[in-house]
């Protein structure tokens, strides 16, 4: 397992973000919590059984324990990439799937959808991780 600077800003940036958005969400109010799991069950409708604290504590240790992930030098950065890849599939999921949020084509983001429109650039991560080569530098 080589080292790439490249592999490792994205898995920083990435990281940091994910891992403090999860500790923010620790002492989640159940109102907001509520919120966050209506918006989820669009997407995945099985967190509807959930009682919204339960699921504000595991939305928070999730995104915890995938921030740590990404962020860990030991972890190969493909498996950083499918975790993230997952992470992010579900939250795009949940910004295609929620009323309000795109414009009439159903991709770009209303002034409502811009802070949800982020996770695209995760998934974009994602792929940058899984996708990466290890001396793929060529010369023609």
């Amino acid at each position: 397992m080589g080292f790439s600077i490249s592999n490792a800003a994205l898995r920083l940036v990435s990281g940091a973000f994910v891992l403090n958005s999860g500790i923010s969400k620790l002492n989640l109010p159940a109102e907001h919590a509520a919120g966050l799991q209506e918006m989820a069950q669009r997407a995945i409708p099985q967190v509807s059984k959930l009682a919204p604290e339960q699921f504000g504590k595991y939305l928070s240790y999730s995104e915890i324990g995938i921030g740590a992930l990404v962020l860990a030098p030991f972890i190969p950065s493909r498996l950083a990439g499918l975790a993230l890849g997952a992470f992010s599939g579900g939250l795009l999921a949940t910004y295609l799937k929620s009323p309000g949020m795109t414009e009439a084509d159903g991709i770009r983001p209303t002034a409502a959808g811009t802070p949800l429109a982020k996770d695209f650039w995760l998934a974009g991560i994602a792929v940058a991780l899984l996708f990466h080569r290890k001396g793929a530098v060529r010369s023609s």
